[in-house]
C-alpha cells in the first residue's frame, strides 16, 4: 500500500494575514496560560496545560470557512465539505495527542538520566506512535469501506435474485 504522505505549500496562500495573527495570538496566549499555571501551582500541574490545542480551535473553523470559500467559487454549497475537512483534522489531532502520549510517557523514564537523550528518545517515539496510529486508522477505515461496498453489491445481488 503507497502512503499518501506530501507536502503541499498551495494551501499557505489561501490563509489570509490576520488568519495567521489569530492563530498565533493563540498559541502565544496558550503559552502564557500555561507558564502562569505552572508557576503558580508547580510544573506538574502545568504539565496538564501543555497539551492544551489552542490552535486547533482556531484551525479547525478557518479549514471549514477555506472549505466552504472554493464550493462557493464552483457555485456549490459547500457546508458538508467544509464539516467533513474539519473533521479529519480534528482526527488528525486526536492521532496526534496518542503520540504525544507517548512522547511525555518515553521522556518521564527517561529524563532523570539525560535531558538530551530523553527528548532524542521521546521525540522518536512520538513519530512512531503517531506514524503506527495513523496507519492503524487508515487500514480501519479501508476495511470499513470495503465492508459497505460488499454490503451494498450483497444487497443489490439479492434484489436482483428476488426480481
Amino acid at each position: 500500500m503507497k502512503l499518501p504522505i506530501g507536502l503541499s505549500l498551495s494551501s499557505l496562500h489561501e490563509s489570509r494575514w490576520y488568519e495567521y495573527l489569530v492563530r498565533f495570538a493563540l498559541g502565544g496566549a496558550a503559552t502564557v496560560l500555561t507558564g502562569l499555571i505552572s508557576s503558580y501551582y508547580g510544573a506538574a500541574v502545568g504539565g496538564l496545560f501543555l497539551a492544551l490545542p489552542a490552535i486547533f480551535c482556531a484551525s479547525a473553523t478557518l479549514i471549514e470557512k477555506h472549505e466552504i470559500r472554493r464550493k462557493q467559487e464552483a457555485n456549490l454549497h459547500g457546508e458538508r465539505r467544509g464539516q467533513e475537512a474539519a473533521s479529519l483534522d480534528a482526527m488528525g489531532a486526536a492521532l496526534g495527542a496518542i503520540g504525544m502520549l507517548g512522547f511525555a510517557v518515553s521522556f518521564s523514564w527517561l529524563v532523570t538520566d539525560s535531558v538530551a537523550a530523553a527528548f532524542a528518545v521521546a521525540s522518536l517515539a512520538w513519530l512512531l506512535v503517531s506514524c503506527a496510529t495513523w496507519l492503524i486508522w487508515r487500514l480501519a477505515r479501508q476495511v470499513q469501506r470495503e465492508r459497505i461496498a460488499d454490503n451494498r453489491s450483497g444487497s443489490a445481488i439479492t434484489r436482483s435474485r428476488s426480481n
